[in-house]
């Protein structure tokens, strides 16, 4: 792989400035925020004023503390346009989540927000090695889902050619990424594993594209599967958060010289950790829900969104703002199988260990005799798809699973090929219990 290690005189200056200069920064903006969230939007200034809080109670960052939390349930309440902070003909594009358990969370920006949305996400796709002039391909869905135009209009912003192919069609993602010959790929991790396999199927090898720099977002990867795709497409990996109740992809971004973490931009979003189940804020370094408050937004300020995403913050390195540690799962996902906590990335990390099992899985849970039960379904690479094969790789798999994992779980490994396909985000959990 190329060295893509950026220049220091490319970057943005408040990346690399003092902590002492971030800090400052970050105060001034969140008085902005909170004021402009609770003069603006009715939700805020009556739970302000039920904590008996006022934003001009804030005086330090961590007198954040003081203020209430927002949560999904909140935008779901004030559908579709309450919690909107200005009037709507000033908001010039609103995205959603699909709606699928119920009403969809509304988002909405102003110009500003798209501007500044484009600037953060040119900023992630510098740090992961991509460059003005280089040509992406943008494999994210668009539309309601705030991935494609998220990453398109960074692109864009940067200065690259986009190539807004959108998901699904894997036999023609090959095709163009061979005809066009793009340098980056902007996809979710599971899609990538799907264009892996149509490179295969076709008889290409995948270390012969153009392609250098992969940004995966949209949905938690481990390191394992990191480790997978750069070695079979001799390219690099690197992670890009974002969720669309704070902006979208480009909240945070690993930077390609250390993939140590994603660097939060700080400039623009306030990180906090706490215990998900106490709500006290954590240290620096200790793990926990991840809490964003936004610095910058117009259209829907988030004041302590809680994420129910996982992880750590950590000193910068590659950059002076904090990190995040890769996302290791959700509270919400979280898997709870007679008293061991699972999440489907540990799942994740065992599969890819078993060399005879292609990178795709499901879960499944069921409930009987009021015990719930936890089976993984797996499929054989086309090399090891043999009886003995695959009763060796179900033994395999079997063991990780116990010995690391912590649990005693059916497996079942099929023919390539049966496990279902992710055309975006994947579906890796089948909860088959009996609801209530």
């Amino acid at each position: 792989m190329k060295d893509l290690t950026p220049e220091r005189d490319i970057l943005d200056p408040i990346e690399i400035a003092s902590i002492d200069e971030i800090r400052a920064l970050q105060l001034d903006r969140l008085q902005w925020s909170l004021r402009h969230a609770y003069d603006n939007v009715p939700m805020y200034r009556q739970r302000f004023d039920k904590a008996g809080v006022h934003p001009d109670d804030l005086q330090t960052l961590p007198d954040l503390a003081k203020f209430p939390f927002t949560q999904k349930t909140d935008l779901r309440d004030n559908y579709p346009f309450g919690l909107f902070a200005v009037p709507r003909h000033q908001i010039v594009r609103v995205h959603a989540s699909s709606g699928t358990t119920g009403k969809p969370t509304v988002v909405g920006y102003t110009r500003g927000d798209i501007d500044m949305w484009a600037d953060l996400g040119a900023r992630s796709m510098r740090a992961s090695g991509t460059r003005p002039g280089d040509m992406v391909h943008v494999a994210y869905g668009y539309g309601l889902f705030t991935g494609g135009l998220g990453a398109h209009y960074g692109a864009e912003r940067l200065g690259c050619t986009v190539i807004p192919v959108s998901g699904g069609m894997t036999e023609r993602q090959v095709t163009l990424i061979q005809d066009f010959k793009p340098k980056t790929i902007m996809v979710t991790p599971s899609y990538m594993l799907n264009i892996l396999e149509q490179y295969r199927k076709s008889g290409i090898d995948p270390r012969e594209t153009s392609l250098e720099v992969g940004i995966f977002g949209a949905e938690p990867w481990t390191n394992a599967m990191r480790d997978e795709v750069e070695a079979a497409f001799d390219m690099h990996a690197v992670d890009i958060y974002g969720l669309s109740e704070i902006m979208g992809p480009g909240v945070a971004n690993e930077c390609v010289e250390t993939k140590d973490g994603l660097h939060i931009w700080e400039d623009h979003f306030y990180p906090e950790i706490i215990d998900p189940e106490t709500g006290e804020v954590l240290p620096d370094g200790e793990l926990g829900e991840l809490v964003f408050t936004t610095l910058t937004k117009e259209g829907l300020p988030m004041i302590r969104y809680r994420t129910r995403d996982l992880t750590r913050l950590l000193p910068g390195t590659a950059r002076t703002m904090r990190r995040m540690e890769k996302i290791t799962g959700r509270s919400d996902d979280m898997i709870i199988l007679r008293g061991v906590n699972i999440f489907p990335t540990q799942i994740e990390e065992q599969v890819l260990a078993v060399a005879d099992l292609a990178p795709h899985f499901q879960i499944e849970l069921t409930r009987k005799d009021r015990m719930d039960a936890m089976a993984v379904r797996v499929e054989a690479t086309p090399e090891a798809a043999s009886d003995d094969a695959i009763a060796a790789s179900c033994k395999t798999l079997t063991t990780k699973i116990k010995d690391i994992v912590g649990v005693t779980t059916q497996v079942f490994v099929g023919a390539p090929g049966s496990i279902e396909r992710s055309q975006g985000k994947a579906r890796r959990v089948i909860d088959n219990r009996p609801k209530g």
